[in-house]
């Protein structure tokens, strides 16, 4: 393997490898077992790479937990989801994504990711990252894919972009919860104190990457009602034409899971979209999420 598609690590408490999974974004992250210590300088190489890269994939990782919820607080603070009904019992932090039923109820969130989307970035401080933790896979099916939103902006029309610059978007919760609530029969009637923790919020179309400088485009399918100070046709026709452009398939990275994977990706610079699988195909996953800046 060549010195262009492989890092290796230092002299350190572990020895793992970064390799580049080429294509748009993505790096897997081979030999690094987070039941060890991860030292401050092994840390900062995993971030280094997840900010150039926006995906990272950390193979084999058999951790409680409590042990996923410590490696990602060593990212930022953590944030809860609002729908409590799917944290893991003792665990806040742990949003579950599935879609087993038990007793007539599903365990987890089974349409998380029915369209493409940032994570949270319906908050006045929107994700930095999720890390995504495989405990039970589908023989088939369940695959994860990532666009990346910086390569979209730059690969934009000129004219585009100038049209872009300066305007703010607004971002809802409820916005897609009622969307998605008339295609699923899991998702029940948010409660008041649901929805008034959620409030829609604005967010610049175009962000800055706060650690790695590039430009962002910060709108998705999911989270974004329209666009601020446009006609509503307009803001939606514009809306629909960036997201075929974010999702065009040379922009896209599949994530095919293996037993044990842990995905952390940069919710500033990806979106993320994974089909639902099918009940018979059991799939859980626990997610944290960690929390960014003010996007700006």
């Amino acid at each position: 393997m060549s010195v262009a598609t492989l890092e290796s690590a230092p002299r350190a408490h572990q020895q793992f490898e970064i390799r580049p999974l080429g294509g748009p974004l993505g790096v897997e992250i081979v030999g690094l077992d987070l039941n060890l210590p991860v030292s401050d300088d092994e840390l900062a190489r995993i971030r280094g790479a997840f900010v150039k890269h926006g995906v990272a994939v950390f193979r084999d990782q058999r951790i409680t937990p409590e042990q996923h919820i410590a490696f990602s607080r060593r990212f930022g603070p953590l944030q809860v989801h609002v729908l409590n009904r799917f944290h893991l019992k003792g665990h806040p932090e742990i949003l579950i994504v599935s879609n087993v039923v038990e007793d007539g109820k599903p365990i987890g969130l089974v349409d998380a990711g029915a369209d493409w989307h940032s994570d949270l970035s319906y908050m006045p401080k929107p994700s930095l990252g999720a890390l995504l933790h495989s405990q039970e896979l589908p023989a088939e099916r369940g695959d994860t894919l990532y666009a990346n939103t910086a390569d979209a902006w730059d690969t934009l029309p000129a004219a585009t972009r100038k049209l872009l610059e300066g305007k703010r978007a607004v971002h809802s919760y409820v916005y897609r919860y009622e969307r998605l609530r008339k295609l699923s029969p899991w998702r029940a009637e948010l409660t008041q104190q649901q929805i008034d923790e959620v409030p829609p919020v604005e967010h610049p179309v175009v962000i800055t990457h706060p650690e790695s400088g590039r430009r962002i485009l910060f709108v998705s399918e999911g989270f974004t009602s329209h666009i601020v100070g446009i006609p509503l046709d307009e803001s939606d026709a514009l809306l629909k034409e960036l997201h075929a452009h974010i999702t065009r398939p040379e922009n896209i990275y599949t994530h095919k899971w293996q037993p044990h994977d842990m995905v952390f990706w940069d919710n500033r610079s990806t979106q993320h979209y994974a089909a639902i699988t099918p009940q018979h195909l059991r799939r859980t996953l626990y997610r944290t999420t960690v929390e960014g800046d003010v996007p700006r």
